[in-house]
């Protein structure tokens, strides 16, 4: 067992994710070539209950292709994901009902994810159907009252997701994730295609909804900034390896590897505290690596300007430098 699975009891755990690789074949290549984007190579992780693991990282990094996974959209080629004990990968890769009541995930594009040809009361009841949650004759109350979760007007009921903006879409997304109970939520860039104004309102919300229904998120983001604030620890991705994973303020104050510096050294910061604990200014060399040639060894070191000759010879293994700090890194 790595050693980033073994920091907790299984009882605290509710997800732990083991060795999971996902491959997808490049098109227009011959399966002789073998050529395939490792989109997930390996990754590690675990989440306990009730708290908000950030998973960051830069577009393709994998992050979001980890959520699709977990969720059963994508097919792995190797490893094994836990959740409550429970290999979910067994049975073809099928999800059971009780996994599909508990873990819910919020999509990026509200447009996309919801039904322009039902109402937002259809919507709604399809989940609480599902799962049974309320008797028939109490549908309509717990459409209103999922609503009102997410303070949102009950006349929203009779309206089309066409018919609202995009916050609003999205808090309808956040509310039928809620209809069905879960205990786990995977928030995949919830906030990143609406507007500044309507962003912070969104991050309020789900941290109220977060500490009074007692739930766990793996919350995704490109957005480093954000998580500051928000996260119980903080995982980095990097050409779909985890690089490193801390509690939140060591993150932010302590980081190890050299593309956590030089991504925290490019965020803006607004109080001389956050100035003074900002990384010296870190710039990369070279240009991001193509997903299906990826560098041997660490798949960082053409863009380290800190490499040395092991760093293009051997992939480093992810090693714990403090309690809960670990990091995949040869100089850390």
């Amino acid at each position: 067992m790595n050693e980033l699975n073994q920091q907790t009891t299984v009882d605290s755990k509710i997800l732990s994710v083991k060795n999971l690789k996902v491959y997808f074949p490049v098109e227009g290549s011959k399966k002789s070539a073998h050529k395939y984007v490792k989109a997930v190579d390996g990754v590690d992780f675990f989440i306990n209950e009730g708290e908000i693991l950030g998973l960051v990282g830069e577009s393709g990094s994998g992050k979001s292709t980890i959520a699709y996974t977990i969720m059963g959209m994508n097919k792995p080629k190797e490893g094994s994901i836990l959740f409550k004990g429970e290999d979910i990968l067994k049975n073809n890769n099928k999800r059971s009902i009780s996994f599909k009541k508990d873990v819910q995930i919020v999509f990026q594009d509200p447009g996309s994810s919801l039904n322009p040809f039902q109402d937002i009361r259809q919507i709604l009841k399809l989940p609480l159907k599902v799962h049974k949650i309320v008797p028939k004759d109490q549908l309509d109350e717990a459409v209103a009252k999922a609503l009102d979760r997410v303070e949102l007007p009950r006349n929203f009921s009779y309206k089309t997701s066409t018919s609202i903006g995009g916050g609003e879409k999205q808090l309808v997304s956040i509310a039928r994730a809620l209809c069905s109970e879960p205990k786990f939520i995977i928030l995949d860039e919830p906030t990143s295609s609406l507007d500044v104004s309507i962003q912070a309102k969104i991050i309020n919300m789900l941290l109220k909804l977060h500490d009074e229904q007692k739930l766990t998120y793996l919350f995704i983001t490109h957005d480093l900034s954000l998580m500051r604030n928000i996260s119980t620890r903080v995982a980095i991705m990097y050409l779909g390896k985890i690089c490193e994973v801390a509690p939140t303020k060591i993150f932010y104050t302590s980081p190890m590897h050299p593309y956590t510096q030089m991504l925290l050294s490019s965020i803006p910061v607004i109080s001389k505290e956050e100035e003074e604990l900002k990384p010296k200014k870190v710039v990369s060399v070279g240009e991001i690596p193509s997903p299906v040639d990826i560098p041997t060894g660490c798949s960082f070191h053409t863009r380290c300007n800190r490499k040395i000759d092991i760093c293009s010879q051997k992939d480093p293994f992810m090693r714990e430098i403090e309690p809960g700090h670990f990091v995949r890194c040869h100089l850390a």
